[in-house]
């Protein structure tokens, strides 16, 4: 089967231009391995072709842009209202695609529709770019495709693409701000040191007086940070990157580096509601579709975005296999308060387990946005006394010893 996939033909994107069945002109693109390839499938479509030849691909990969995950959400939301609408599958993904401004997405809409027309059912096609569509996805539109509701669970993935994206931006937002003003605090202190101070200091040489303690102190900082700029940036640079090597490469590190996030001040506890709100949101969006529990608690760990939680999940999975209530599983966790627990226990005794934790998720987000609505509330007057101490203290300290001349004089 490796070898297999190995002689797989490279498949390249073809221009066409064709007459169908009425005599009327038209045009579109496909991905194939050939232009008889090409043919012979617009052939079957009752199409004619006249004109058939490779799209450049070089000008194409120039304007392509990066695919985000807004570009997968928006894309299955278009594709549910046009399934909900009753346009065939084929189609909707051909008028999905087409319509697309990024021409990324536009290339793999088309490429899935192709799939889609030679035989391949819809979960095949999705799973073939796993770096777009996941399992969690995968799963959702195969339990759609089984019980014949492709269009009201892709309804379902839209709303919760959409939900766990903006809370996404929430949490991003929360964090950008303080981190894009201690860069900029950094980079304004580092060219008053390296550039402004050392003409004070030139200057204080020729005082003949003893200078301040906060002056002397800076000044030497200057003179090291003049020395050592290199290491220092380098130093920061490389802890960085290793820093992220480790969380990518290591679980142990994951695991290290978001128990310390959750317990971290105030962010933690954002980062906490967050994490239990897209766990709510994924297990009842994947409960209602009607994927086994055991199954969905897998995508589930998957999605949480915490190795905490991933691990907690794993464990909750392993209970609920040998018979444990999903209750008692998450109780034992200690991840979840007691709020959470109980109403997943009142869901699943009432038989309304998905409703239960829609319910749950919509809460903890709405937890969410207060919380970061708070926290930047916070952070204004932090980050501007924060500023005004750095930065002040810095021309403070320069402009002593020209007050201390002054009241000599």
């Amino acid at each position: 089967m490796a070898a297999a996939a190995k002689k797989r033909p490279k498949f390249d994107f073809y221009v066409w231009e064709g007459v169908d069945k009425q005599g009327k002109k038209t045009k579109g693109e496909m991905e194939a391995a050939s232009v008889a390839y090409v043919n012979a499938t617009l052939r079957r479509q009752g199409i004619n072709p006249v004109k058939v030849q490779k799209r450049g691909s070089s000008l194409f990969k120039a304007r392509k842009k990066k695919i985000t995950p807004k570009d997968v959400a928006v894309f299955t939301r278009q594709l549910a209202t046009m399934l909900t609408a009753g346009i065939p599958v084929a189609q909707a993904f051909d008028i999905v695609g087409k319509g697309h401004e990024n021409p990324g997405m536009q290339e793999l809409i088309l490429g899935i529709k192709n799939d889609i027309e030679s035989g391949t059912n819809m979960t095949v096609a999705l799973s073939k770019h796993p770096l777009y569509f996941d399992a969690l996805y995968c799963n959702l539109v195969q339990a759609g495709e089984q019980a014949g509701i492709l269009d009201n669970i892709l309804d379902k993935v839209a709303t919760y693409k959409e939900k766990i994206e903006a809370i996404k931006g929430k949490i991003k937002s929360a964090l950008f701000y303080p981190t894009a003003v201690i860069v900029v605090a950094f980079i304004i202190t580092a060219v008053l040191l390296i550039f402004v101070i050392p003409q004070f200091e030139s200057l204080f040489q020729g005082f003949g007086a003893d200078l301040p303690a906060l002056t002397k102190m800076v000044i030497e900082l200057s003179r090291a940070f003049t020395k050592w700029w290199w290491a220092i940036i380098g130093g920061i640079v490389g802890t960085v990157l290793a820093v992220s090597y480790g969380y990518k490469r290591s679980p142990a590190a994951q695991h290290t580096m978001d128990r310390l996030l959750l317990r971290a001040p105030v962010i933690g506890v954002i980062i906490t509601k967050a994490t239990i709100a897209r766990f709510c949101r994924t297990l009842g969006t994947m409960f209602a579709a009607g994927v086994p529990l055991v199954e969905a608690l897998d995508s589930v760990a998957g999605a949480s975005g915490n190795r905490v939680y991933y691990n907690g999940t794993m464990a909750i999975k392993a209970d609920v296999s040998t018979g444990m209530q999903l209750q008692a599983a998450m109780n034992a966790t200690g991840l979840f308060p007691n709020m959470v627990v109980q109403m997943v226990a009142i869901g699943e005794e009432s038989g309304e387990l998905d409703a239960m934790l829609n319910k749950v998720a919509d809460f903890f987000e709405r937890e969410v946005d207060d919380a970061v609505d708070a926290l930047s509330s916070l952070l204004e007057p932090i980050i501007m006394a924060f500023l005004g101490i750095v930065v002040g203290g810095l021309v403070i300290a320069m402009y002593l010893p020209i007050f201390k001349l002054a009241s000599t004089v």
